[in-house]
């Protein structure tokens, strides 16, 4: 009998010890905008300036390598991931880039949920199309 309870006491003390990692099923949001800046094809005129509606906004859990959720951001630039647990995040939206390669860079902002029940704000993600 004495056995049971030290097992008991010992799966106690492990469950309650678990910390979450940052991902879905908590209960922090954090939201913000995409800001798109319109250049012409040589990339040295600003044609125009708008909040981006259905721009791709990318969420990162933690120090993963790649993507763990994605939305379009609405009529307005606005996007939210709802949901979350304390801990790492980036947040990050693709912009045009005449020097690299690929013609694309990531734009990223670090955030981190510190505890429950936070909004978290993010400055504007400003891209270049």
């Amino acid at each position: 009998m004495k056995g049971i309870k030290i097992i008991l006491i010992v799966i106690s003390m492990s469950v309650l010890s678990c910390k979450k990692e940052a991902g879905v099923g908590g209960t922090s949001t954090i939201t913000g905008k995409v800001y798109v800046k319109n250049y012409n094809v040589n990339g040295n005129i600003l044609q125009s300036e708008y909040y981006g509606p259905e721009e791709k906004v990318y969420l990162v859990y933690g120090n993963h390598s790649v993507y763990d959720d994605w939305m379009r951001t609405g009529y307005d630039g606005t996007y939210q991931f709802s949901y979350l647990f304390p801990g790492d995040y980036r947040i990050y939206a693709y912009s045009r880039c005449d020097t690299c390669q690929s013609g694309v860079e990531a734009i990223i902002q670090q955030i981190t949920i510190s505890s429950n029940h936070q909004l978290i704000e993010v400055p504007d993600i400003i891209i270049k199309k």
